[in-house]
């Protein structure tokens, strides 16, 4: 299985990305709301929550890694100054590389003005509705960015299967293709 982990900071354009990619390769987009937007109507944004977001997330892993399917798309908001973050990558990269898949980093980033207007974009809105709060998730944007760092530092990431891209001025079905390309999915 081929497993591309698109991450970076929020409404910098992994979803959207992750959408044009599906659509070029066949593998199959999971972008992180998918789990959020089940779990936040039942029980808020709070620790039982995420637990079970986690809990669903490896499950379907687990699945995916293990029943042939030619790959997946998964998306990510990494803090890298946060060690748990660091561990969860390496686990859900050991569940796909233990059943012979292969691990996809691609790191995206982009201006803050442009993900702010990215943060206002009917397609995120449609498919994450505890983003319809635009005031709110603006907010959560800026404090996550000012609370932790969401792009590695040059060098940070040791991965042969490793490509960053400065979207800022590029259309999702560029980087999408950049992604293809360079990987050869």
């Amino acid at each position: 299985m081929k497993f591309v982990m698109i991450f970076g900071p929020q409404a910098v354009g992994k979803m959207t990305v992750g959408h044009e990619l599906e659509k070029l390769t066949g593998l199959k987009l999971f972008h992180n709301h998918m789990t959020i937007e089940l779990l936040a109507p039942l029980f808020g944004f709070n620790p039982e929550m995420w637990r079970l977001v986690n809990k669903f997330r490896q499950d379907i892993f687990e699945t995916a890694a293990a029943s042939g399917m030619y790959g997946m798309i998964f998306t990510y908001v990494w803090a890298f100054d946060l060690q748990s973050d660091w561990d969860y990558v390496e686990q859900v990269c050991k569940i796909i590389e233990d059943n012979h898949g292969e691990v996809y980093f691609v790191e995206l980033e982009a201006e803050l003005g442009e993900r702010i207007e990215r943060n206002r974009t009917p397609h995120r809105l449609e498919h994450k509705p505890t983003k319809r709060d635009i005031a709110r998730s603006e907010e959560d944007l800026k404090q996550t960015m000012e609370k932790y760092r969401l792009n590695s530092l040059e060098g940070e990431i040791q991965r042969a299967n490793y490509l960053q891209i400065n979207n800022t001025d590029l259309s999702a079905s560029e980087v999408a293709e950049l992604i293809k390309n360079r990987f050869d999915l």
